[in-house]
């Protein structure tokens, strides 16, 4: 543990065109359930607060929905 430390410098990475674009469209496919799972969890979140909103007397949602119900 006590070796000395060496700067490095990497100059080229070399990775075959078609791994690359397996890659790419891997990591493509797994954000899809990736942004589902958020969209729930942001969903739920909002749900909760205007729950909470509500129960504790903090007025009526109406006040957001003014701008548009015009």
């Amino acid at each position: 543990m006590n070796s000395p430390e060496y700067p490095m410098t990497i100059v080229d990475l070399r990775i075959p065109f078609w791994r690359l674009v397996a890659f790419f469209v891997k990591s493509a496919l797994a954000a899809i359930p990736a942004a589902i799972i958020l969209m729930l969890i942001f969903a739920l979140l909002g749900a909760v607060i205007g729950i909470a909103w509500q129960m504790l007397g903090m007025g009526s949602m109406d006040m957001f929905m003014r701008r548009w119900m015009m």
